[in-house]
């Protein structure tokens, strides 16, 4: 029997259809390759940073970056000014797409990925992506900053080099909208999240990682195989103002998630979505920042478009005693 779960941070339902399920082995690791033109020199790796606009923020020794952050050559927002949204009749709105568009070089190394970060560049990278958000705070035509990692041509990555992205664009996207109005409506807790995070403690079944700052968990209501969720214990609206040691703890058992879902099902692509706070809201607000990892190993069809209704497989109590033995 298949079941229905609500995801209570956006208030849809996913089903959990475990009869349909595959074993584990059988998802073929992403095999796609990233890139059209793999044989040209890479604009990420050192020794070739002329091929990228000039560095925003540099971290390491002198001489010898360990992580960089460069304006994206093709930004998908681009421009100063606020939203002024043009009326074009009854139905149809427009707006410039002003923003900013970076790419964040969390390593050096060609090969590498966020799995494979030592403990010091675990740390710079959330330092450098709570860095960024800051700068983009100060900024009143900046309403939001979205950090991603797309790993894989199946989740989205057009260059191989290991590298993230943030956009800091002028409005609250749809689905942050419907994660603030369903941490304001939750009224079993003083929190969603850190209510769950005390659920997911006493049942044990969905825990991947149980860290004194941060919990790592194949959430109750994951929308697909081996989703992951990670929580900072502490109650923080925003990343960029959270503290330093959590930060820290974040990134370190983000790194070692991935690294479980490397050796369980191979390198299958992915995304990594970092929710905080729009830069606007009080430090009060209900809402706490977590981050989201969404495995590509299964396709999006009909219904799943069609309905919003997504359809997992594996069940995430499952999912996380298969990681936890990885």
């Amino acid at each position: 029997m298949s079941q229905l779960r609500l995801n209570p941070l956006t208030g849809r339902w996913v089903t959990i259809a475990t009869e349909r399920a595959s074993r584990p082995s059988d998802f073929v690791p992403r095999r796609l390759p990233v890139e059209a033109e793999p044989d040209r020199p890479c604009p990420f790796c050192p020794g070739n940073e002329e091929a990228t606009l000039p560095a925003l923020e540099t971290y390491g020794p002198h001489g010898k970056w360990l992580v960089r952050v460069v304006p994206n050559l093709w930004p998908a927002f681009e421009g100063d000014g606020d939203m002024v949204v043009k009326h074009l009749g009854p139905v149809w709105r427009q707006a410039p797409g002003n923003g900013i568009h970076e790419v964040l070089v969390f390593t050096p190394e060609h090969k590498a990925s966020w799995a494979d970060l030592d403990d010091k560049q675990a740390g710079l990278v959330i330092a450098a992506i709570r860095d960024r958000m800051e700068d983009h705070a100060r900024l009143s035509s900046v309403a939001y900053t979205q950090a991603i990692v797309n790993h894989g041509r199946e989740a989205g990555a057009s260059l191989e080099h290991p590298h993230g992205q943030l956009l800091a664009i002028p409005f609250v996207p749809g689905e942050l909208s419907d994660e603030l109005k369903c941490f304001k409506a939750f009224t079993a807790g003083d929190c969603l999240l850190c209510t769950a995070a005390e659920e997911e403690l006493g049942d044990r079944y969905r825990v991947l990682i149980d860290h004194p700052k941060v919990l790592v968990l194949c959430p109750f209501w994951s929308g697909s195989p081996y989703e992951l969720l990670v929580i900072p214990r502490a109650h923080t609206a925003h990343l960029d103002r959270a503290d330093p040691a959590t930060l820290v703890a974040v990134s370190r058992a983000l790194r070692d998630a991935l690294g479980q879902l490397r050796r369980l099902l191979g390198d299958v692509a992915y995304n990594v979505m970092f929710h905080t706070a729009p830069h606007t809201s009080d430090d009060d607000t209900r809402f706490h920042w977590h981050v989201h990892v969404v495995p590509h190993v299964t396709t999006t069809a009909g219904f799943e478009q069609g309905t919003g209704v997504r359809i997992n497989i594996v069940a995430p109590e499952t999912a996380a005693h298969q990681l936890v033995e990885a």
